[in-house]
C-alpha cells in the first residue's frame, strides 16, 4: 500500500491532463498502466490528452478492459493538424467516437496546443510556419469552422478547452463560446496574469495549472508534435497560487500533465505538485476541491 506523504489527497481526484497515449517522445507509461495506477491510489477520473489522435478510443478501450476498477477515464480530441485540425467534421466524430452506449465520445474539445500563432512565435517558427497556425481575431467572426464546432460542443455539453492561445484571445473566445452556448470551459492558464485569470473567472470559465510548468521538464527540449526540440517558460508553485488565489478556487482546476519520461508518472507527479502547493500556503480543502469537485463537474465523472 502506497503510504507516501499527502497520497491521501489524491482519493477521488480526477486528473485531466496525463499524456499516457502512444507519441514521438518516450512515455513513462501507458494508458493501462496509468489507470491501474489511478486505482491504485482511490482516484475517480483520468482524462487521457494526445496531440495526434482522438484520445476517446483509448479511453473507451481502457473502460471497456479496466472499467472495473473504478476509474471514470475519458478523452477528446486536441484539434492539432495529425488529429484532423481545426474541423468541425472531426468534432462530429470525436463526439461519437468510442464503442457505443452511454459515456463513450469525446468529453473534450479542444484548440491547438502547440499550432497556435501564440506558442509558435514563443517556439521561434518561421513566418510561414507562423501563417499556418490558429489566431482568434480581436474582433469579428471566429476563423474557418470554429463557429460551428463551438455550436458541436455546446449541444453536446462537453468540454471546450481553449487550447494554448494567448490571454486576449482566450477572453475573446470564452466571450464568443458562452454567447452560442457552451458551457463548460477549462483554459490553461499558468502563464496568464492575475487580471487574466480574473476576467476569465468572471466569463465562467475554469482555470487549469499543472505540474509540468512548475517542473524540471520545462528544461529540457522536448519533441512535442513534430522534429523541433523547444523549452517552455517555467511557472513557480508559488506564481500558481497567486493565480489560483486570484481567480478563486471554485474556478480553477489542478492537474499533472505527467507522461512525458522526464517526470514521474502522473499519479505521482499529481501527489508531488500538491504538496509543492500547499507549502506555497494552498489549504488541503482548497486543493481538494480543485482536484476532485471542480474537475469532476468540468468532465461529468461518474455520470455515464
Amino acid at each position: 500500500m502506497n503510504q507516501s506523504p499527502g497520497i491521501e489527497l489524491l482519493h477521488g481526484a480526477v486528473d485531466c491532463h496525463v499524456h499516457a497515449c502512444p507519441h514521438i517522445n518516450g512515455r513513462s507509461l501507458t494508458v493501462l498502466d496509468a489507470v491501474r495506477s489511478a486505482a491504485e491510489a482511490s482516484m475517480s477520473g483520468l482524462g487521457l490528452m494526445d496531440n495526434f489522435s482522438n484520445s476517446a478510443g483509448y479511453a473507451a478501450l481502457a473502460m471497456r478492459e479496466l472499467g472495473h476498477l473504478g476509474v471514470d477515464v475519458f478523452g477528446g480530441l486536441i484539434m492539432e493538424p495529425p488529429a484532423g485540425g481545426v474541423s468541425a467534421d472531426a468534432v462530429r466524430i470525436a463526439l461519437d467516437y468510442g464503442y457505443g452506449g452511454a459515456g463513450g465520445g469525446a468529453r473534450f474539445i479542444s484548440l491547438p496546443t502547440h499550432h497556435t500563432r501564440n506558442v509558435a512565435r514563443q517556439e521561434q517558427r518561421s513566418p510561414s510556419y507562423i501563417e499556418t497556425c490558429l489566431e482568434i481575431p480581436e474582433r469579428g467572426e471566429m476563423p474557418g469552422d470554429l463557429p460551428e464546432i463551438l455550436d458541436l460542443v455546446a449541444a453536446r455539453d462537453v468540454v471546450l478547452n481553449t487550447g494554448h492561445i494567448a490571454p486576449a484571445e482566450a477572453v475573446r473566445l470564452v466571450e464568443v463560446a458562452r454567447a452560442r452556448g457552451v458551457t463548460r470551459i477549462l483554459t490553461p492558464a499558468s502563464h496568464y496574469a492575475a487580471d487574466e485569470v480574473v476576467a476569465l473567472a468572471g466569463l465562467g470559465a475554469m482555470t487549469e495549472h499543472s505540474f509540468f510548468f512548475a517542473s524540471h521538464a520545462t528544461q529540457a527540449g522536448l519533441t512535442h508534435v513534430d522534429a523541433a526540440r523547444n523549452t517552455v517558460i517555467p511557472v513557480t508553485a508559488s506564481r500558481m497560487v497567486e493565480l489560483i488565489k486570484a481567480a478563486g478556487v471554485e474556478h480553477c482546476v489542478l492537474s499533472s500533465d505527467c507522461g512525458v519520461f522526464l517526470l514521474p508518472p502522473p499519479v505521482e507527479g499529481l501527489r508531488e505538485f500538491l504538496l509543492l502547493l500547499e507549502s506555497c500556503g494552498l489549504e488541503r480543502d482548497d486543493m481538494r476541491q480543485m482536484v476532485v469537485a471542480n474537475p469532476a463537474y468540468l468532465f461529468k465523472v461518474g455520470d455515464g
